[in-house]
């Protein structure tokens, strides 16, 4: 009969079986993380790393904003765009800045004064989404202008899908300025819009 020595004579397979493959039962003779002391050869030093990802020259900076920096509130469209669309937000006193236009799709951020409202609204060939990243709100929405049966309170990480062909306001109705990003499909604004107030986007409407 032939005898096979232990592939790591120094560890128990219990232990090693965490690194290496090993029969599922052996997994039950295993004690917590904390309580084993691993061998550091056994141990793969890259294992909690990635490789970064490779961009282009030509590439827009990253606008992830995890360390806290000031968010250029632009539109990036139609280029590969990466943002933390939260910060964007919060950070954003304008009534709407579009921050993002594509050829079938755009996000743009927006900031309602206490007691104001985005203004009754409707986009018959466009599909609309919203979500709240700050403040308190009320949602009205109908197939007539007079008639909004629809009607719902709304806080920070509430998000409101309104169909194309509906009648449709949002109230802040909170203390504090209402913060929240919409997103259009496709695109209801021109590429680069920038209403610092509701009453410059009333006007734009006029025009």
């Amino acid at each position: 009969m032939y005898y096979v020595p232990p592939m790591f004579p120094y560890m128990p397979y219990g232990y090693a079986s965490r690194y290496y493959p090993a029969p599922e039962y052996w997994h039950d003779r295993q004690m917590p993380p904390q309580q084993m002391a691993y061998p550091e050869a056994f141990i793969n030093p890259y294992m909690n790393e990635a490789a970064p990802a490779k961009r282009s020259e030509n590439a827009p900076p990253y606008n992830n904003n995890y360390n806290n920096e000031h968010i250029s509130l632009q539109d990036y469209g139609s280029q590969p765009f990466v943002v933390n669309i939260e910060e964007a937000t919060t950070q954003n006193n304008t009534f709407r800045t579009a921050l993002w236009t594509g050829e079938h799709l755009q996000v743009t951020v927006m900031s309602i004064d206490v007691g104001d409202d985005i203004g009754l609204e409707i986009h018959p060939d466009v599909d609309q989404f919203l979500r709240i990243e700050q403040g308190q709100g009320l949602v009205q929405m109908g197939e007539t202008q007079d008639q909004l049966p629809f009607e719902t309170r709304v806080r920070d990480d509430d998000a409101i899908m309104v169909p194309a062909g509906m009648w449709h306001n949002l109230t802040n109705i909170g203390n504090v300025p209402l913060k929240l990003y919409t997103i259009y499909a496709p695109p209801e604004h021109p590429y680069g819009t920038v209403h610092q107030t509701k009453a410059d986007a009333l006007a734009a409407e006029e025009d």
